[in-house]
């Protein structure tokens, strides 16, 4: 896998957007995974912010374009341009907090208001680590997954338990996509159906296989 590097050449930019509510973790998700980094003095997060971590899947460097808002109401309004383009999103929820549980389908809807229904997404229970405070049960995590046909996994940013793993899942899922597409045009197609450096990949409708449960929280 690529390194902490933020400035390689890639094949492959997607956008990923992080959401839930506030104080979830989404922040430390995204130093985790682009970083490596934690901090317990992180502040809530405002407006819009975003980093970059490339990786390397089948042979291809797909760079993962994470975006990272404040869950807070009052910062609502960026909704549209937060999710224009968004091809995967991680769906994130405190396991020690029952309500952020709760607004995970609110969130969902708001997801599926402003982006392409075939997003690829994964809902998150993070903070594992938290054992003894645990508030929502990994079975009610995954019973909502597979309703909603989302992939789910549990995540600790503090520990780094699963954060490389939900994110190269996604990132794995949406270049499975681009490339069966590239492939089921055929030879004479393909070359019009791959994307220059630094284009975005726009997952539309042929990714009706991945309206499943993808993963399991262990």
């Amino acid at each position: 896998m690529a390194g902490y590097k933020a400035d390689e050449d890639y094949d492959y930019l997607f956008k990923v957007v992080l959401i839930g509510d506030s104080g979830v973790g989404k922040s430390n998700l995204l130093s985790r995974f682009t970083k490596n980094e934690f901090s317990l003095e992180s502040k809530s997060t405002i407006g819009v912010e975003f980093a970059n971590r490339s990786l390397t899947v089948d042979g291809k460097v797909v760079k993962a374009q994470v975006w990272d808002t404040a869950g807070q109401e009052r910062y609502r309004a960026i909704t549209s341009a937060y999710y224009r383009g968004a091809v995967g999103a991680l769906l994130v929820y405190d396991v020690t907090r029952h309500a952020t549980f709760e607004n995970t389908e609110r969130w969902l809807k708001e997801l599926r208001d402003h982006t392409d229904p075939n997003i690829v997404v994964m809902l998150i229970g993070n903070k594992s680590d938290l054992r003894h405070l645990v508030a929502v049960s990994t079975e009610d995590g995954k019973t909502f997954a597979e309703t909603e046909s989302l992939y789910f996994m549990e995540t600790s940013a503090l520990d780094a338990t699963n954060v490389e793993n939900a994110f190269a899942e996604v990132l794995t899922q949406i270049y499975h996509i681009v490339s069966r597409r590239t492939v089921e045009t055929g030879d004479d197609g393909a070359a019009s159906n791959v994307p220059s450096k630094g284009e975005k990949i726009h997952v539309k409708d042929d990714v009706s296989a991945l309206k499943r449960i993808g993963c399991c929280s262990n």
